[in-house]
């Protein structure tokens, strides 16, 4: 039996203000893509036009590949139109649908989707840093209560977020999304696609500085989260951020506030080191399996939002005991030779500081080793952070390995700070530096040392895990 089309003929061109210019037959969609790569029977496929790539001369792979709806400039269908309708000739079936712009087509039919289902409990989850993981302990909580989709991963921005909303269906009861954003007003284009009724706010941080130049400006795009409240909207939002009281001047309707002590029906019990927390909620005990007291302050934000949705003490619990670790996201591995804590998603100031902050938890017969890649997209405030962050690994008991052109700075800080005794240089993050490494860490490691691995995504440290699994443990 054919799977329903996601949205009529008639719906795609009056959200997209668009024009059926090729093809004839039965409309009909049941996914959508914008990487031809991925595309399969019945998919819409959607050519996005980068600084790179236009991914217009794609358009016949997508159509081999069973596109059967397919969105085109209409300025590249005017430059090339016999191409195109070639294309059709050989597809016939195929619809081709002219847009103006084809992102903003494809934002405007995930809107058109979502505003289908009335009864969802829409939730937005944004911030500097935090997202990915809050939105997952969220998952698993409110998953002990109510069906619930959310975007895979992290694929949160201006193309993952109205991509992740075609996964919403009939029997779900909450869409729980993460909404990134790295530029100015892709918070209000995310937001106007979802229209979230209930929003957290993990925290007011440095990620993408470079880009918007300040925290304020930072805090103003993450507020636009709250856009569609209109009075009926629920915030979630850090006591302790000094952004607090900004936002909510933003949030037009109920504010709750989360942290350490916001709630007291709930609070932290015993801190187990890499092997997380136990808490104390309503009077049930439960383990909670991430490390470091930020992990913890993204649990409290999600704890939150469950108590604010009428979740039960012992469903969020139940939840609570269900998180598992995402990867590279305090990512705890025990290998053979050592314990490797895998936090190299991403990096910006803010979670570089909060990854060294779980030195503290590794008990003092241990010996601790650091690498720390560089922090990318700060823009005018790379130096700067960077030697922040030299200097805060320089106060750890760690010694600390620096990879990258800007981690050069904060290497340079750390020495200046306390000698060059328990600090290394690599210039990049390439096989061979990363070869170097591993013998350094090899020839040091002891069973029960730890090796944290931060950075950032385009660093690729990941490849140090692997590296270092394989051989013997110095006894």
């Amino acid at each position: 039996m054919m799977e329903e089309t996601l949205l009529s003929l008639e719906q795609v061109l009056e959200a997209t203000g668009g024009m059926h210019l090729l093809g004839n037959g039965t409309f009909h969609f049941t996914s959508v893509k914008t990487d031809s790569r991925d595309v399969c029977p019945d998919t819409l496929f959607v050519p996005l036009i980068g600084e790179q790539q236009d991914g217009h001369k794609y358009i016949g792979q997508a159509l081999e590949k069973g596109a059967s709806v397919v969105f085109m400039a209409l300025k590249n269908f005017e430059a090339n139109s016999e191409t195109f309708v070639k294309l059709s000739l050989s597809h016939p079936k195929v619809f081709f649908i002219g847009v103006e712009n084809t992102l903003t087509a494809l934002q405007k039919i995930a809107s058109c989707y979502v505003d289908g289902f009335e009864n969802l409990i829409k939730i937005g989850i944004t911030g500097s840093s935090g997202k990915t993981t809050t939105k997952e302990i969220a998952a698993a909580i409110l998953s002990q209560h109510y069906t619930v989709v959310t975007n895979k991963g992290n694929f949160n921005s201006e193309t993952g977020l109205p991509l992740s909303v075609f996964a919403i269906r009939k029997e779900h009861q909450v869409g729980l999304f993460e909404m990134g954003m790295n530029r100015r007003n892709e918070m209000k284009e995310i937001a106007d696609v979802l229209k979230p009724r209930f929003a957290v706010i993990t925290n007011i941080g440095t990620a993408h500085i470079g880009i918007l130049g300040s925290r304020e400006a930072i805090a103003e795009e993450k507020s636009q989260i709250f856009r569609h409240f209109k009075g009926f909207g629920t915030a979630i939002i850090p006591k302790d951020d000094d952004f607090c009281s900004y936002l909510t001047s933003q949030a037009d309707g109920k504010i709750v506030y989360y942290g350490d002590g916001q709630d007291e029906s709930i609070s932290l019990e015993k801190n187990l080191g890499l092997s997380g927390f136990v808490l104390n909620i309503g009077g049930e005990k439960a383990t909670f399996p991430l490390p470091g007291m930020y992990n913890y302050k993204n649990a409290l934000a999600a704890m939150s939002l469950a108590r604010a949705l009428g979740l039960s003490f012992h469903e969020i619990a139940q939840g609570i005991e269900s998180v598992k670790p995402l990867f590279g996201r305090s990512e705890v591995i025990e290998t053979e030779r050592c314990t490797i804590v895998q936090d190299c998603y991403n990096a910006n100031p803010d979670s570089m500081s909060r990854s060294l902050s779980l030195v503290s938890d590794v008990p003092a017969s241990s010996n601790v080793f650091l690498v720390l890649g560089d922090m990318l997209e700060l823009g005018a405030e790379s130096v700067k952070s960077h030697v922040e962050i030299g200097r805060e690994a320089a106060a750890t008991r760690a010694t600390v390995l620096f990879i990258g052109n800007e981690m050069k700075h904060a290497y340079d800080e750390a020495v200046k700070s306390s000698g060059t005794e328990r600090f290394l240089y690599y210039k990049d993050s390439s096989d061979a530096s990363l070869s170097e490494v591993t013998v350094f860490l090899k020839g040091k490691l002891k069973k029960n040392d730890v090796v944290l691995i931060k950075g950032s995504r385009g660093m690729a440290l990941e490849r140090l895990t692997s590296l270092l699994s394989n051989g013997d443990v110095n006894a």
